[in-house]
């Protein structure tokens, strides 16, 4: 006899460009039993896409160019329809500006280019319990935006 509770599954949505890689993490992530509600190529499409779940993430994933001015203005409008999907960048960029950026906008995790499924698994995991996860390469950055706000 089981006792306790189930834990609930950590829902996703992934706004990225087209990668193989992801398709890949994103099978582990399922075979984990996370559940991913949508996937999209933009953020214009993803907006599309939550505005149409009846359930929306605990998560998003979004990698895409984040040198992009447009994408960033995107990104600021999703933050203010969806407040409570929380944010993780996947990226190769680890400029202080664009991580400042997006710290501003309200991510709450950021991995880098590279991370497993483990690190995604740690990071999904960390941020949905209301914590903060970066990437070792961009957490000198984090830590000094925190410190100073």
């Amino acid at each position: 006899m089981e006792t306790g509770t189930p834990q609930q599954k950590i829902t996703l949505a992934f706004i990225n460009d087209k990668s193989p890689i992801l398709d890949v993490i994103c099978n582990d992530l399922v075979s984990s039993g996370k559940e991913i509600l949508c996937r999209s190529e933009s953020i214009e499409d993803g907006l599309s896409q939550l505005f149409l779940l009846n359930k929306l993430p605990q998560i998003c994933i979004i990698d895409l160019d984040f040198y992009e001015q447009s994408v960033l203005a995107q990104l600021q409008k999703l933050r203010i329809e969806y407040p409570t999907v929380k944010l993780i960048a996947h990226s190769d960029i680890d400029d202080e500006r664009v991580g400042k950026s997006l710290l501003e906008i309200g991510f709450t995790g950021y991995l880098l280019i590279g991370s497993d499924a483990d690190d995604f698994i740690k990071a999904i995991e960390g941020v949905s319990n209301g914590k903060r996860y970066f990437s070792m390469g961009v957490a000198e950055i984090a830590q000094e935006y925190f410190g100073n706000t």
